[in-house]
């Protein structure tokens, strides 16, 4: 019997067996060096001779099976390998500076795919909060999207971000809210983000996939492809954290029911109110619009969209008071404001949106309780016809103006 010796590592490393050096191992297109670590392994090697013997002796549609098998299998391993590679980061000086570390703009014009990320955003527009988009694609050290880095602290989780930079800046949306409406507040949040969220992923990334394939943006030759096994890996992911939820384990009907549910209390909790907790706005505001966002502009034809732009319209009203007051670079066509089944959804919207980076408006705050940071007052004075102060210095991963491919999770 023969045995073949070999190396299994969890990680992926470069051996460097150069002339006169000594052995060096590092991450596959990195300079850094690491600890060279893993097991030894030693498996049999007596089936190898029958496998080539077997090669040889069959016909040759069977041989060209058999290689055209292992060229897909590899072809399928590097794009994976591309998608997923380790990449050295670009160093970002976040001294006094807010870094949002999100996923890449989509196609449509929407500012993000993932409630999550532009929950994040407009909040930072909303505290008036200057910042600098990062569209890198890497996940935080918790694995979760998006995250920030500010004099040198990295702090992912809405929930957290949200509480250090009230600690860390003083500014807060829930000053004005009693002790019992920070409650209400709070279980609004809970109810989007452990519960209405689901419903709306597996819409965008199960039942509505193709759909959302096309609002990516990846650069390259293989962006289709790249596309396509991205949305796949993301279907999967969310297929199976939904069953880890619990609310996996019911049909695609009683998932949108439960959807409809969670729509209709937050048009009953709106009424015919300014924001959710009254006429100023709070943190929960955010929160709900990064949500209501994906069925209003992401979803074409689908039962959320139907739902909001018809009869629940009032949170139709809601999302579009919120995107004109703090995303006025967001084009959207009014004309498809409400629900028509023959009407184009993709007609007349821009094929790309201006990243507006370091983004503060400081006119836009009478109706909003804020205590600002002291560096508000260096904010740009460049404005748009609305006379809103904006600055556009988004930066990308290497500091060109193409974005990086999109990686992770949701």
């Amino acid at each position: 019997m023969y045995w073949v010796a070999g190396f299994a590592s969890s990680r992926s490393f470069v051996v460097d067996l150069g002339r006169n050096q000594s052995p060096s191992f590092g991450l596959c297109g990195s300079d850094d060096r690491h600890l060279f670590y893993g097991y030894i392994v030693a498996v049999p090697a007596q089936d190898f001779g029958g496998i080539m013997s077997g090669l040889v002796s069959d016909s040759w549609w069977k041989k060209t099976l058999y290689i055209t098998g292992g060229a897909l299998l590899a072809a399928a391993a590097y794009l994976l390998h591309e998608l997923l590679s380790f990449r050295k980061e670009q160093q970002l000086d976040s001294k006094d500076a807010i870094i949002l570390h999100q996923f890449s703009r989509p196609k449509n014009g929407v500012p993000s795919l993932s409630p999550f990320c532009l929950k994040m955003e407009t909040y930072l527009r909303m505290v008036d909060l200057p910042y600098q988009n990062y569209f890198d694609g890497s996940l935080s050290s918790q694995g979760k999207m998006p995250w920030v880095e500010y004099n040198y602290e990295q702090v992912c989780g809405n929930e957290f971000i949200i509480d250090f930079l009230e600690e860390k800046l003083g500014v807060s949306l829930n000053k004005s809210l009693s002790a019992q409406e920070q409650a209400v507040a709070r279980a609004i949040t809970t109810m989007v983000e452990e519960h209405l969220y689901w419903t709306i992923a597996y819409c965008q990334w199960v039942d509505n996939v193709q759909e959302t394939q096309r609002m990516l943006d990846l650069p390259g030759p293989l962006s289709d492809l790249l596309k396509w096994i991205l949305c796949q890996l993301t279907g999967g992911i969310v297929k199976r954290e939904m069953y880890c939820h619990g609310i996996g384990c019911f049909t695609k009907e009683e998932v949108y029911s439960l959807m409809e549910k969670d729509m209709r209390t937050l048009a009953t909790l709106l009424g015919d109110k300014k924001y959710i907790m009254g006429p100023k706005l709070s943190s929960v505001d955010a929160t709900v619009f990064g949500h209501l966002a994906q069925a209003m502009w992401t979803l074409p034809g689908t039962r959320p969209e139907q739902l909001i732009k018809g009869e629940l319209i009032n949170l139709a009203m809601y999302c579009e008071r919120i995107r004109k007051k703090f995303w006025p670079e967001w084009f959207v066509d009014l004309e498809d404001f409400c629900y028509d089944s023959d009407n184009d959804t993709s007609s007349g919207t821009p094929t790309c949106m201006l990243d507006l980076g370091l983004f503060s408006r400081t006119d836009t705050l009478e109706d909003s309780d804020l205590s600002l940071p002291s560096h508000s007052n260096t904010h740009s004075q460049d404005s748009d016809h609305s006379g809103r102060s904006l600055s556009d210095s988004d930066i990308e991963a290497d500091g060109s103006d193409v974005e990086q491919q999109v990686k992770g999770e949701i």
